[in-house]
């Protein structure tokens, strides 16, 4: 019977088959010998004789930090206060989640928490005017809307309130949530596995919090490609293949120059491209 795993814990993965019923499975250990492993988010065959998964159907794409599959929309979720805003990792997020063919939707949590929204909501309007969704985490209402039918993830730093932002969409979750470490300046883990959970006729995946992302698998070309507003202007710099940091006459320049490019969506941009040279 086909099924999607909605929840992995070591080596025991749940499964939602197509009838609504779930079924706790082991994976063949052909998967294992063929260094393949089962993600929440595949859509699988299960022999439930055996509660076997024999068979893990193509995915469409998957991510290895946090590992889930077949993502439809990812909710990047950044704080401006305890951890405070970081533009450098929103925009590697972005990048690497666009890479991977997933809709990015940018959730801001602990708005509340500002004395001063001028510089906050100066950045918002930047990234819906480039053609980006973004929400305050009370929008709760407008936040319930994207998930009909489709596989969204959560992701973003440890601390940013991910697990606080499923509670409020829906009480009932009550899932576990702790303080920030002020000790530590970051979060502490409270998500040990990765889970799908039924919400909005939809699923919704709370992964475990990261304090660190690669550009695994891409090229500078990506990198530079994924900033979605370079690509409307790229036609007017004098190189065709303009990498938009030392050539002349390009137009990304001029436009960070005359702050119609947002400057850290391009010194971030800068910084990405030095990083994934240094991988070489």
């Amino acid at each position: 019977m086909n099924g999607k795993i909605i929840k992995v814990l070591s080596n025991d993965y749940t499964v939602r088959l197509e009838n609504g019923e779930k079924a706790l499975c082991k994976a063949r250990g052909v998967f294992r010998n063929k260094k393949i492993t089962p993600l929440a988010g595949d859509n699988v065959i299960v022999d439930l004789k055996k509660n076997i998964i024999t068979d893990i159907l193509p995915r469409k794409n998957e991510l290895i930090r946090p590992p889930v599959s077949n993502i439809d929309i990812a909710l990047i979720v950044v704080s401006v206060k305890e951890p405070s805003f970081s533009s450098n990792l929103l925009d590697k997020m972005i990048n690497i989640i666009e890479f991977n063919n997933i809709t990015p939707i940018i959730v801001i949590t602990k708005y509340d928490l500002l004395d001063d929204h001028k510089k906050i909501d100066e950045i918002i309007s930047y990234y819906k005017k480039i053609g980006y969704k973004v929400f305050i985490n009370n929008q709760i209402d407008e936040l319930k809307k994207i998930f009909r039918e489709k596989v969204t993830i959560l992701t973003g730093q440890t601390g940013v309130g991910k697990s606080t932002l499923i509670n409020k969409l829906e009480k009932s979750m009550n899932l576990e949530t702790n303080e920030i470490s002020k000790a530590l300046g970051r979060g502490k883990h409270t998500t040990r596995h990765v889970e799908l959970y039924d919400l909005f006729y939809g699923f919704v995946a709370d992964t475990p919090g990261f304090s660190s992302l690669s550009f695994i698998n891409m090229t500078k070309e990506d990198i530079r490609d994924n900033f979605i507003e370079f690509n409307e202007y790229k036609d007017k710099c004098k190189y065709r293949d303009c990498m938009h940091l030392k050539e002349d006459c390009c137009e990304i320049k001029k436009l960070v120059k005359e702050n119609v490019i947002l400057n850290s969506r391009y010194e971030n941009y800068t910084k990405f491209i030095l990083e994934k040279e240094r991988e070489k």
